[in-house]
């Protein structure tokens, strides 16, 4: 069983890194707001990063923000990811060190070292493929050598999918084999964005794309073995009766999660792999043109050196305001929803997957408040209490894990759901 405790020379709980980055600010918050939740209701934590002026300044507004003063005296941790001996002190104080720096294509591997070499847990909130299956391909030994979990994905990308499946399966009364799910937005009168940090990710990810398949490779997996039928595939553009909006593949993080969940689940457990498929609905037919339009613009645009610096430059102008420099206001963020619908089938106990098609269908919701920025923090924290909480049911040996593959026989649905992520059959 892997060390969740405090210690003299291991003080706290957690260290949230990158506490005064855009993100970082919101899980500072939410760390103090279920910092009762922690072990024997005492959570011991510390914020990190580059600039103790900045530190100092996010607590200060989240004393403000929460009405607790007493937050403006936690401690404050000086570290740097170009400098690896600031890392490694700082992981050596932490049991479980929160990774808020992104984009983690650069920034990522670094923490994810120091970390796994100084024996505190990692968790990260990235949504980008290349840099979750690097760390499971470069880091996975030797985490498990050292009794330290690496946990990826930890936010909005990808624990309402990769949970979502696994709460599916685990409602369904018989075999489940096949999983859409169809994810779409709600905003209020001043709609929504996100911060450009998002975009940033998505303009490297897509203009290296290719280095995935590659690593991929490197893995050397055999094919998932196909449990009833195989699921059929949407095209790149459809109207989805399921959600009644005009529907795209998710290019997100979610089906390489989900299906590294699966690989895992089969290997460790024996189960039954479950096959996903991820879509997202972008609402009516203007919004089909401009997807058009700024997609091709972007495909275009990442091939080449001067078309990136002006995507990165610009996102606001690129993304029709769906990115922007100063990310949503808290008006924005407290008036957004999302909710992913997950329509399930597969064969009732008793009926055999290999004959004949499935027999019985599930339909599931996993629904919250904005994703990137109440949402997510909400689910990294609470992946991490369910860690200092539940020591006993996570996976005996350290490792590189998948939430899902991590998290299979603890509580974190019944937390999140607590929490304002909502899980629910209809």
């Amino acid at each position: 069983m892997a060390r969740v405790e405090t210690s003299s020379s291991r003080p706290y709980h957690l260290i949230i890194f990158g506490a005064s980055g855009f993100t970082g600010q919101f899980v500072v918050e939410e760390v103090a707001r279920v910092a009762s939740e922690g072990p024997n209701g005492n959570l011991k934590w510390a914020v990190a990063g580059r600039s103790k002026q900045k530190l100092e300044k996010v607590l200060e507004q989240a004393a403000a923000e929460l009405s607790k003063p007493e937050l403006r005296s936690v401690d404050v941790i000086v570290a740097d990811v170009g400098e690896p001996g600031s890392l490694a002190a700082m992981c050596k104080q932490a049991v479980i060190v929160l990774n808020c720096v992104g984009p983690y294509r650069f920034f990522g591997e670094q923490m994810v070292k120091a970390s796994v070499e100084n024996g505190a847990h990692h968790i990260d909130i990235s949504g980008e493929p290349q840099f979750l299956e690097g760390m499971q391909l470069n880091y996975d030994s030797q985490a498990a050598e050292q009794g330290v979990y690496v946990i990826g994905s930890c936010g909005f990308d990808s624990i309402p999918a990769d949970m979502g499946v696994l709460f599916t399966r685990d409602q369904f009364k018989g075999t489940l084999t096949a999983v859409e799910s169809f994810l779409t937005f709600g905003a209020g009168e001043d709609g929504g964005c996100l911060h450009d940090g998002t975009w940033q990710s998505a303009v490297h990810g897509f203009s290296e794309g290719h280095e995935l398949q590659t690593l991929r490779r490197k893995f050397n997996h055999k094919p998932l073995p196909t449990v009833g039928p195989k699921i059929k595939r949407r095209g790149n553009l459809f109207f989805s009766n399921e959600v009644q909006q005009y529907s795209v593949p998710f290019l997100g993080s979610d089906p390489s999660v989900v299906k590294r969940t699966q690989r895992f689940l089969l290997e460790e457990h024996h189960d039954k792999p479950v096959q996903y498929g991820a879509y997202v609905g972008i609402g009516g037919i203007g919004n089909v043109f401009k997807m058009l339009f700024g997609g091709l613009i972007f495909w275009l645009f990442v091939k080449f050196s001067l078309g990136r610096k002006l995507l990165l430059k610009h996102p606001e102008f690129f993304s029709f305001g769906i990115f922007s420099m100063n990310g949503p206001t808290r008006k924005q963020m407290k008036e957004s929803t999302f909710q992913f619908e997950f329509f399930g089938e597969g064969y009732t106990e008793g009926q055999d997957p290999s004959q004949g098609k499935p027999n019985s269908k599930i339909r599931t919701l996993v629904k919250g408040p904005e994703c990137a920025y109440v949402a997510t923090p909400i689910a990294m924290v609470q992946s991490a209490l369910t860690m200092l909480n539940e020591p006993t049911a996570l996976p005996k040996k350290g490792g590189v894990y998948t939430p899902a593959a991590l998290f299979a026989k603890t509580t974190l649905t019944d937390r999140l759901h607590k929490h304002g992520i909502e899980f629910t059959v209809l």
